[in-house]
Parts: structure tokens; C-alpha cells; sequence
């Protein structure tokens, strides 16, 4: 329960990003005006999971005023990826039809987390204390 605590105290809005991912994932999508747009999709993935690595390198930073812990980095990039690749499975397997997993979305979850990735570890160089 204390890691739980630590997770939501340290990363709410990494925490509530993710959350959102998953709901988003999950549900329905309805017909829109944006389905008829070339690659929404992908598009969509895209700043999904970039946003969360930004979101994730901003709030450790706040929290420990430096990138100088070990293996931060690595831990930033994987755990995204793992995400996605385990919500193209649970679309695949669990939704009934609802969502079909894509080995295109995961591409566009990896794509986005490491230019989300680079983002971050260029904001948190440069405003890093320590």
C-alpha cells in the first residue's frame, strides 16, 4: 500500500494519464469527424503515450530535483511500452470484438513514448538541481 501512496503522491498526473490511456483504450469509440482523418489513430497514440513520458519526467524531476537516480531513465522508457503492448493484448483478447489490438498502435505507443522519452530527459537536464 505504501508504493501505491508513494505513486500517487509523487505522480498524480502521471498516475490519472494513465488511467485516462486505459479508459480510452478500452470503451467504444464512436463515429466522429476525426475518423476520417488519414492515421488518427496512430496520431493518437502518438501523443498518448508521449505526453505520459513528458508528464512522468516533469513530476520526478519535481520530486527529486535531479535525473541523477539510477536507472530512471530506463524505467520511464519501459514502463509505457510494456503498457501498450499489454492494452493492444487486453483489446485483442478481452473486449469481445469492441477494440482489435494492433501491432500498428504499439508501434505508435514506442514512436511517441521515445520522443516523449527525449523531451523529457532534455527538460529534465535543463532544469535539473543536481
Amino acid at each position: 500500500m505504501s508504493y501505491l501512496h508513494h505513486l500517487l503522491s509523487k505522480y498524480p498526473f502521471s498516475c490519472l494519464i494513465t488511467i485516462v490511456i486505459w479508459v480510452l483504450s478500452l470503451i467504444p469509440i464512436p463515429e466522429n469527424p476525426l475518423s476520417h482523418i488519414s492515421l488518427i489513430d496512430k496520431w493518437t497514440h502518438l501523443v498518448m503515450y508521449g505526453g505520459l513520458c513528458v508528464v512522468i519526467w516533469i513530476e520526478h524531476l519535481k520530486t527529486y530535483n535531479s535525473i541523477a537516480r539510477k536507472g530512471t531513465w530506463l524505467t520511464i522508457l519501459l514502463l509505457p511500452i510494456l503498457m501498450g503492448g499489454l492494452i493492444e493484448i487486453v483489446q485483442a483478447t478481452c473486449t469481445n470484438g469492441v477494440r482489435s489490438g494492433e501491432g500498428l498502435d504499439f508501434l505508435a505507443d514506442v514512436i511517441g513514448t521515445a520522443i516523449g522519452q527525449t523531451i523529457g530527459i532534455l527538460l529534465a537536464r535543463c532544469f535539473s538541481k543536481g
